[in-house]
């Protein structure tokens, strides 16, 4: 049985989490501590969270609780939670690019997890990655993937992969291809509207498509870009032009952030 979860931040990330926990039915309490009053009466009306008015009342009964700041607040944090005469058994840090060592130095006690939700989970359709200390054991991992379950797929993920898997995975990166496929369509004599309908239909049925029909990504392609065609005549040009050069670089550009939250 779980019980209640605490959340230290209340960015858009608590917010995304909590509004996902009630949708896929989760009726414990939910906490959340933060300084700034406008977030917390936000994420109140939203989700029924409970509001916690200093750090030691967010933790003292939270099964889990999750570090929602910042990753140049981390630090800060975990001095303020090794000056505590109580600590919470597990938590889970949601800020990207901390590694575990540095989670687990100075405090003692603690079982540490890494998580990379997608902001999608505030509809029940988002993935979360999960890193696991050694140190955690069977029944709180059970636990923890159940938990992030009830907002979508849960895949574990080794931490020398998970910066990697972090910029890879993100929500962004659609939205970004939609806004840019879009305008090229705008550029080119489409309105806006009919734009983004088409770019739309473009990214979100086919990724639809290839979830719901068994097919692999080759078979896919194949199928859809005739020789000869506009989708291939599209695809190889946009190859041409650098395609995928410009992704890979910014992946890249992506794991170079979160390794710098890293030594930071």
């Amino acid at each position: 049985m779980m019980s209640t979860i605490a959340f230290l931040g209340g960015g858009r990330i608590t917010g995304a989490l909590c509004a996902g926990l009630r949708l896929g039915g989760f009726d414990e309490p939910l906490v959340v501590y933060d300084r700034n009053k406008d977030k917390l009466s936000s994420l109140r009306r939203e989700s029924r969270v409970e509001i916690a008015h200093d750090l030691s009342s967010a933790m003292r009964s939270a099964a889990i609780v999750l570090i929602a700041v910042r990753p140049t607040s981390v630090a800060g944090l975990l001095d303020e939670m090794k000056a505590l005469s109580e600590r919470p058994k597990l938590c889970v840090s949601l800020a990207a690019g901390i590694p575990l060592r540095k989670l687990r130095t100075g405090t003692p006690g603690v079982q540490w997890v890494r998580a990379m939700p997608s902001p999608v989970c505030r509809v029940g359709r988002g993935l979360t990655a999960l890193c696991f200390d050694r140190r955690v054991h069977r029944k709180q991992r059970t636990v923890v993937g159940r938990l992030f379950r009830r907002v979508g797929q849960v895949v574990e993920v080794p931490e020398n992969r998970f910066d990697l898997f972090t910029a890879t995975f993100s929500s962004s990166h659609g939205y970004h291809a939609l806004a840019r496929l879009s305008e090229a369509a705008q550029q080119a004599g489409l309105d806006r509207k009919t734009s983004l309908i088409a770019a739309a239909h473009a990214l979100a049925d086919g990724i639809l498509y290839w979830r719901e029909s068994g097919l692999s990504l080759d078979e896919l392609l194949h199928e859809a870009a005739t020789p000869g065609g506009i989708a291939a005549a599209t695809m190889e040009a946009m190859d041409r032009a650098g395609y995928p050069r410009v992704v890979a670089k910014g992946l890249a550009a992506g794991v170079a952030r979160a390794r710098g939250n890293a030594r930071g």
